[in-house]
């Protein structure tokens, strides 16, 4: 569907480009002017302006059939499968399985975990931001486990300022290639995005501090050299465990994107599980902490270690 927008050209605007004239008089961006211009959406006395370059004169007609726009909330959808670890009137803790998208974006406009959350928990369709209702923290789509979902607009500020002060602890197990030999250890590095692959991160003296403590739970010789870690971030940083393990030499078994799909172990995506979340109950104060095991993907890959 469309909505029409017209109006006459002003003496003010006498000579003016097409583009402009339609930008200044309709409230619209030059480029999406362009676009409009590009589809025949723009008229000038009944005809398609052919280039935004046309000028216009004073007395003509401008003309615009404007899309409507789109409705950025998420339409419920019961498809949508996801474990609920916790659940009280306030929050939900979700155990994501892996490849499932958190909420919707670029080339993921359905069948994110926010479709499936507004299905089973439909007043959080008000909480947070529109397109992403209730969501405070995310995990990547390859990452499976535990993230906290508010229910309420107090739960969801408390929950963010919690977040955004690095309150809640995060707990991560990983399996990365190769021997990790410090039993425990932190890196400390910044991670900003990659110049030479946008979609990902990478350390970078121009980004922003990160923090990963980790302590080895079991190095494995068979059929490669492995170490499982648990991991706990002190900040949350997009792709930060990933890019911090892949930075100290010791990729995530299974992470493609960061030098970790090698030969002799693949689980198919990162060996990469949030299995531990503990935080403040938004309204109660009271400590919550969360439990998810391995998933079955991830236990057999780990049983193919010896």
């Amino acid at each position: 569907m469309t909505t029409h927008w017209a109006d006459v050209v002003p003496a003010a605007l006498e000579g003016e480009r097409v583009d402009r004239a339609v930008a200044l008089l309709a409230d619209l961006s030059r480029s999406a002017v362009a676009t409009l211009i590009g589809d025949g959406a723009v008229r000038l006395d009944g005809v398609p302006a052919r280039s935004g370059s046309t000028r216009v004169r004073e007395g003509q007609e401008l003309e615009v059939a404007l899309p409507d726009p789109v409705d950025p909330r998420p339409v419920p959808d019961a498809a949508v499968e996801f474990s609920v670890r916790h659940e009280d009137g306030d929050v939900v803790v979700i155990d994501k399985p892996a490849g499932l998208v958190v909420h919707p974006g670029a080339g993921h406009a359905e069948a994110t975990l926010v479709h499936g959350l507004v299905h089973r928990f439909p007043e959080i369709a008000d909480v947070g931001e529109e397109h992403r209702p209730g969501i405070v923290h995310r995990l990547d789509r390859g990452t499976s486990g535990l993230l906290v979902v508010a229910r309420t607009a107090a739960a969801y500020d408390e929950l963010v300022r919690q977040m955004a002060n690095h309150e809640p602890e995060r707990a991560y197990q990983a399996l990365a290639w190769g021997h990790i030999e410090s039993d425990r250890g932190t890196i400390d590095a910044p991670i900003g995005r990659s110049p030479r692959h946008p979609t990902r991160m990478a350390v970078s003296d121009q980004g922003r501090r990160a923090v990963t403590h980790y302590e080895v739970t079991q190095r494995f010789r068979v059929p490669r050299e492995t170490t499982l870690v648990t991991c706990r971030l002190e900040t949350g940083r997009t792709h930060q465990i990933r890019v911090h393990l892949r930075a100290i030499g010791h990729p995530i078994v299974g992470d493609r994107d960061y030098d970790g799909g090698r030969p002799g172990l693949d689980p198919g995506r990162p060996f990469l599980h949030a299995g531990r979340l503990r935080f403040v109950h938004p309204t109660t104060g009271e400590p919550i902490t969360v439990e998810a095991p391995l998933p079955a993907d991830l236990v057999e890959c780990l049983g193919a270690c010896r």
